[in-house]
């Protein structure tokens, strides 16, 4: 298998690993302030680049611009290929709320603080982030993407992508301007976003779980446990891998500040699950929605 599961290429001038990694776990408790470790952040993220990741998923609300900076202080001079990704649609309160905002205002001034705190003039990708991590709403995002591609033509963004969005959004996104990625909740037991995935794959788009291993809940199942120990892996290494064999246009990107659990996650990506226990993960109860998520990613 190639290098962390291969690559996709979604445009001539983005390609991107298939195992990512995630800057939300970069922050304190509750994704708000500073790092437990402020050295050991800055050390997992050169330690990902390092290793061959060349996905960086974050947000300028993690933290209230925490990831974002530890972003750059690690990273920057940013290398020839990396691709930082980000999202809009959220900001956070002084006392560490989530406030969700998607005026065309408000993204406007989302985007130009992630350029700030990413010390970038240009952003890879940046995905609009509609519905909350347990649900999603029918409204039209017309004028979202027309502030976005705003900006993309004043040279502030390269190419946009979605985040919770329902079929019909996605439809209308579509109508206006190509979409390189899909950010949906979806892991090994929360499956309710089946239909999207398949399209997506069908589309050329990229397909990117976020809380794939639960996020605030943890997975939990016996026969994850038990093949886990068969194939002398760690349950979430194998979910990983079982997310990574689901579908050929998804793209993981996984959070974690500690280099241990980091070189868990890059293994992960070269676990070949076998025909059996394969057929025993796809057989798992899986849940329609998650349970116990927060209201933002």
């Amino acid at each position: 298998m190639p290098l962390h599961g291969g690559t996709l290429t979604l445009a001539p001038d983005l390609t991107i690993t298939r195992m990512g990694y995630g800057a939300m776990q970069l922050p304190g408790k509750g994704v708000w302030g500073p790092p437990r470790d402020h050295d050991e952040a800055i050390t997992v993220l050169r330690a990902a680049v390092e290793a061959g990741i060349n996905h960086i998923d974050t947000a300028d609300f993690y933290g209230f611009h925490v990831s974002n900076d530890l972003i750059r202080e690690a990273l920057s001079p940013y290398p020839d290929g990396l691709q930082l990704v980000t999202k809009v649609g959220a900001t956070r309160t002084e006392d560490g709320g989530w406030v969700h905002d998607r005026t065309p205002e408000a993204l406007v001034a989302q985007v130009d603080d992630n350029l700030t705190h990413l010390g970038v003039e240009t952003l890879d990708v940046v995905n609009l982030r509609m519905g909350t991590a347990d649900s999603t709403a029918e409204e039209s995002i017309a004028d979202r993407i027309g502030a976005l591609l705003e900006l993309q033509q004043q040279g502030k963004i390269k190419h946009l992508g979605l985040s919770q969005v329902t079929d019909a959004q996605l439809t209308e996104a579509l109508g206006i301007t190509p979409i390189v990625t899909v950010q949906q909740f979806y892991n090994l037991v929360g499956r309710g976003d089946e239909a999207m995935l398949r399209r997506t794959a069908e589309l050329g788009i990229a397909y990117v779980p976020y809380f794939p291993l639960g996020g605030f809940t943890p997975l939990q199942s016996g026969v994850l446990a038990e093949v886990a120990g068969r194939l002398d892996a760690t349950p979430q290494q194998v979910a990983l891998a079982w997310l990574l064999q689901r579908s050929p246009n998804v793209a993981l990107i996984p959070g974690t500040s500690s280099r241990a659990h980091l070189a868990e996650n890059i293994a992960a990506a070269e676990l070949e699950l076998p025909a059996a226990e394969l057929a025993e993960l796809d057989a798992i109860d899986a849940v329609a929605t998650p349970m116990g998520a927060p209201t933002a990613d």
